[in-house]
């Protein structure tokens, strides 16, 4: 909530507030600011305050008034009056920086504890969660056999273990997506399968639709790339839908990342009816989507995935084990339309050739005798109860959430 002092007045702090988060693309080009009642009962002032800042950001040039709309972020690059003489095409071209994220400090930090206690952020559960009996077994059955030998004595098969492709396409048949065990990938872990899907569908200088707020370490991988990332405000319904329409009218993008199921950071889900909207913008201006269902094993099962209404046609599905099973294993996977299989295991080949066969058929073990189904649903019950714990505990001390908390993810208003 905003605090009125002798320096600043509320107006001002509300401008400024919303400046900021302009100028360092929390907000994007074309993003639409919450409605003057709306944004009044979330700041906890009057209506006219709103309006007051509202003006003050009109008058900055950070924001544009659309009549019967309301308030919407400028895009200053491709404004011909702020331009700099560049041409419409040009600036039409231009694509809003960003600010840089430290992504390899983010995943250092991941691997330096500073406390025994469970710490938030960590993206996964405390060890005695993922606690079992089965995994081990899994391994011991195959370890005891010939299939040790079969399995690491040799590369194994390049698209990865036949007989968990065969597992995963039947897992992906019971939540709608038809994928046949010649269509699905392995990869070394879910991370490693969106960067196949970007090594292969995108070249350095092509822009790429992302969610944001997101996974910080998406965008600087993709930057890394020397890809022209594009930032698509994330609502509780999913993408907005106005964004990325802009985006692919003055920007043609070549593949939209999204993650449909328990968004990271916001808990959203996809709505079908923006699930329906996505996949026309898609055929209509022709680009991929890649849909990362890495918290799809806490998600319910009748959560809305584009890559089940699509039917893998424009859609590429992407998932993995860490957050449910075995982080370290390093198991992921990468579900795509036939005709881009081929080039996406070429991909793999170059950075990885195979993926350890062993444990792929253990994880294969393990979901066909369905121990992985009836320790998801361990986990879910879990992590329900202490993500209602955490939310009390957060209100207690005068918290508020940005968005209703959600799987792994309660995300908190700082201001």
């Amino acid at each position: 909530m905003l605090t009125r002092t002798a320096s600043q007045s509320l107006t001002s702090q509300l401008a400024e507030r919303f400046a900021e988060r302009i100028r360092t693309h929390l907000l994007a080009p074309g993003a639409r600011l919450p409605s003057v009642r709306e944004c009044a009962r979330q700041q906890g002032v009057s209506p006219h305050t709103v309006v007051a800042a509202y003006d003050q950001l009109l008058a900055q040039g950070l924001v544009e008034a659309r009549r019967q709309r309301g308030f919407y972020v400028r895009d200053t690059v491709r404004d011909p009056a702020r331009a700099s003489g560049e041409s419409a095409r040009a600036a039409a071209a231009a694509i809003p920086a960003r600010l840089p994220a430290d992504a390899s400090s983010l995943i250092r930090g991941m691997f330096h504890r500073q406390s025994d206690k469970p710490q938030p952020g960590m993206g996964v559960f405390p060890p005695d969660w993922m606690d079992s009996t089965f995994m081990p077994t899994a391994l011991r059955r195959l370890t005891g056999t010939r299939a040790l030998q079969e399995l690491s004595l040799q590369y194994g098969e390049p698209a990865g273990d036949m007989a968990l492709r065969r597992s995963l396409s039947q897992k992906l048949a019971g939540i709608g997506v038809p994928a046949a065990p010649e269509q699905i990938v392995t990869t070394v872990g879910a991370t490693h399968a969106l960067d196949v899907v970007s090594r292969t569908l995108l070249r350095p200088g092509d822009p790429v639709m992302v969610e944001e707020p997101g996974w910080a370490i998406e965008f600087a991988r993709l930057e890394s790339l020397g890809m022209r990332v594009l930032p698509v405000p994330r609502r509780a319904d999913g993408p907005d839908l106005d964004v990325m329409a802009h985006y692919c009218e003055t920007h043609a993008p070549k593949l939209f990342v999204s993650v449909s199921v328990l968004h990271n950071p916001t808990g959203h889900s996809l709505t079908p009816g923006s699930a329906h909207r996505v996949l026309q913008l898609a055929g209509r201006y022709d680009f991929h989507i890649v849909e990362d269902d890495t918290y799809g094993h806490l998600a319910p099962e009748h959560a809305t995935r584009l890559c089940a209404l699509d039917g893998l046609r424009r859609t590429i599905y992407v998932g993995g084990f860490a957050k449910i099973l075995a982080p370290n294993w390093r198991i992921g996977y990468l579900a795509a339309p036939a005709e881009l299989v081929e080039q996406l295991l070429d991909t793999k080949l170059l950075g990885t050739l195979t993926t350890p066969a062993l444990l792929e058929r253990a994880l294969a073990l393990c979901i066909e005798q369905g121990q992985l189904r009836r320790h998801s649903e361990r986990v879910r019950t879990r992590l329900d109860v202490a993500r209602g714990r955490s939310v009390k505990l957060a209100l207690a001390a005068g918290c508020s959430f940005a968005a209703e908390p959600a799987g792994l993810f309660g995300w908190v208003d700082t201001g």
